[in-house]
């Protein structure tokens, strides 16, 4: 049990770290954008473009930690009516199908696009779109381990969902 505690607890940092860089990155990419838009009025393609991408990458790569928080929005009007036994298979069939959603359709689907686009270069960056992409397969791939490690959380009776204030 130890042993999962710090596989999360590493991917936690790590995610959250790059969160942080990517979204510093996309702060000083943006002021870039606006004084040479408006004081030099010499609008950039590049930090438009790479805004794009890294809001994209932002977006994806948080996802994956809320999911691995099991914080992600949800309708609980039946779920939360649920109590003992029934609500824990409840939340564990729910974590089975987000597992399944991400494998199918993030891991799966998202390795094909990346493969697929491996050959078309973005326009003004010059970098082939499949890097672009791989932040798909790469956040189903966290969203499966921290699904694995929820369902061993609910089986455990360990219970990561934030409380309400």
């Amino acid at each position: 049990m130890k042993a999962l505690e710090k596989i999360r607890k590493v991917i936690d940092i790590v995610l959250s770290s790059a969160c942080a860089l990517v979204f510093a990155l996309m702060v000083v990419v943006g002021t870039y954008q606006i004084v040479v838009r408006y004081f030099f009025n010499s609008p950039s393609t590049v930090s438009e473009e790479l805004l794009t991408y890294s809001f994209t990458w932002m977006a994806l790569l948080s996802s994956a930690l809320v999911f691995g928080k099991r914080d992600h929005m949800r309708m609980g009007f039946i779920a939360d009516k649920l109590t003992g036994t029934p609500k824990k298979i409840l939340e564990i069939v729910i974590e089975l199908m987000i597992m399944g959603f991400s494998a199918s359709v993030m891991v799966w689907g998202g390795y094909t696009i990346m493969q697929l686009s491996m050959t078309q270069v973005t326009a003004s960056l010059g970098i082939p779109m499949g890097v672009v992409y791989i932040v798909v397969p790469l956040s189903g791939v966290l969203i499966v381990i921290y699904s694995v490690l929820n369902i061993i959380d609910l089986v455990m009776g360990v219970d990561r969902r934030p409380t309400e204030e």
